[in-house]
């Protein structure tokens, strides 16, 4: 059996495609995640990471090119069977946190497993035990509006890992934070990530990080190179 948790193979995106002014985003990207390999997106504003990040996480389909997760493959299939494979292997974490102002951090968490069909005893002890490994437990009951910075983007991130997904993707997930933060933070979903045996794909400005990650790659002129 393959410990490939991520395939992408030959990943083609263009906007406007056959028309005049056709942007060519993603040429022909190739890259393999191996199961507890952490992995750096670095590339400059506009050159197409998130596009990539969205397609591997089957949130937007390439023109051409396939994508596998957790050796399935994604490519050509319904909306439904996507959807069904986003919610339980992906996840995902944005450089905002976008947790829901209205339920607690604990609640934030078990929600993506109460629409996976999880009870909500089993969901809640998840969350708290999500919490605990970041050091937030005694944070559990409070609205996101009395968690700093760093404690909010903690919890997105225990909430990306609620449903134990195989591959966790990240788009600057630190870059709103202020440096010390930033390394706090970095630190709790490295942990998490480490603990799991998942693939993580990160995509960040902040060098110093990647430099701390398995592999860097970076993107450029639509395809990845090494760094």
């Amino acid at each position: 059996m393959s410990d490939l948790m991520l395939e992408l193979n030959g990943i083609v995106k263009s906007y406007n495609r056959g028309k005049p002014g056709q942007v060519d985003v993603l040429r022909g990207v190739d890259l393999h995640l191996q199961a507890g390999e952490v992995v750096a997106l670095v590339a400059p504003s506009g050159a197409g990471k998130s596009t990539l990040l969205h397609i591997a996480g089957l949130l937007d389909t390439p023109n051409d090119g396939n994508v596998r997760v957790a050796g399935a493959e994604l490519t050509g299939k319904s909306d439904r069977r996507r959807t069904t494979t986003r919610r339980r292997d992906v996840g995902f974490i944005y450089q905002f946190h976008h947790l829901l102002p209205e339920f607690t951090a604990a609640e934030n968490i078990a929600l993506p497993q109460l629409a996976n069909g999880v009870s909500q005893s089993e969901a809640m002890a998840r969350a708290h035990n999500l919490l605990s490994r970041v050091g937030l437990e005694t944070r559990a009951r409070h609205r996101p509006a009395e968690l700093s910075g760093g404690e909010q983007q903690r919890v997105a991130f225990c909430r990306a890992m609620a449903n134990s997904p195989r591959v966790l993707l990240a788009d600057e997930p630190t870059g709103n934070l202020d440096p010390g933060t930033s390394d706090t933070v970095f630190n709790a979903l490295i942990e998490l990530v480490r603990g799991t045996g998942m693939s993580a794909l990160i995509a960040t400005h902040n060098l110093e990080l990647a430099a701390r990650m398995d592999r860097m790659v970076k993107l450029e002129n639509g395809v990845l190179v090494p760094v």
